[in-house]
């Protein structure tokens, strides 16, 4: 089953489907220690890694297993990261959130309303019940996004992951649709 990834707009931003020509902002995102320090996987050193993430970006869609989308800022058009939601699961109605943007954005709750306009997609798409997510327990800043749309600290998995040589634990997340406080302005689909 194909899911069609959404086009959103918000106040701010524009999330949209990723093209072929997003490759290389995707792998300067994805290349940074500093966007990557708390990421379970190493700093991009190859550019063919971003049209492996385009790739499998469509691939989610094809087979109906979530949507990532690129975020752009609607002032001048700038990729400023990515959000998705993906292990959509039908029969469970639940699905994971995750999202990377480039650090010189950071601050500027363009991550909470990018979630936001996904999550309010999500949940009136595909009828979701539970939307989980992940974060290092190092990475108070994306706790607060997690937080500040809704969700609940619900355990740590300790020494879950190794993130540039070191062990790490990982904070889970959960919000279920009669915890959704959805944004206090519309985000029409287009």
């Amino acid at each position: 089953m194909t899911l069609a990834t959404p086009s959103l707009h918000t106040a701010r931003l524009r999330l949209r489907p990723f093209t072929d020509a997003d490759a290389d902002l995707l792998f300067a995102l994805h290349s940074s220690t500093l966007v990557m320090r708390f990421w379970d996987s190493a700093p991009w050193i190859e550019r063919a890694r971003a049209d492996r993430f385009i790739a499998v970006c469509r691939k989610i869609a094809d087979e109906g297993a979530g949507a990532r989308v690129a975020i752009d800022r609607a002032s001048d058009g700038a990729f400023v990261g990515w959000c998705g939601l993906t292990n959509w699961n039908p029969d469970f109605r639940s699905a994971s959130l995750g999202y990377c943007l480039d650090d010189a954005v950071w601050g500027h709750g363009y991550a909470t309303e990018a979630a936001h306009a996904l999550l309010q997609w999500a949940f009136d798409t595909l009828d979701l019940n539970r939307v989980q997510a992940e974060t290092d327990t190092r990475n108070v800043a994306s706790a607060r996004v997690l937080e500040k749309i809704g969700f609940v600290r619900e355990g740590t998995l300790r020494e879950e992951c190794i993130v540039n040589g070191e062990v790490s634990d990982t904070w889970v997340f959960g919000l279920i649709r009669r915890e959704w406080r959805p944004p206090t302005v519309p985000i029409p689909a287009r």
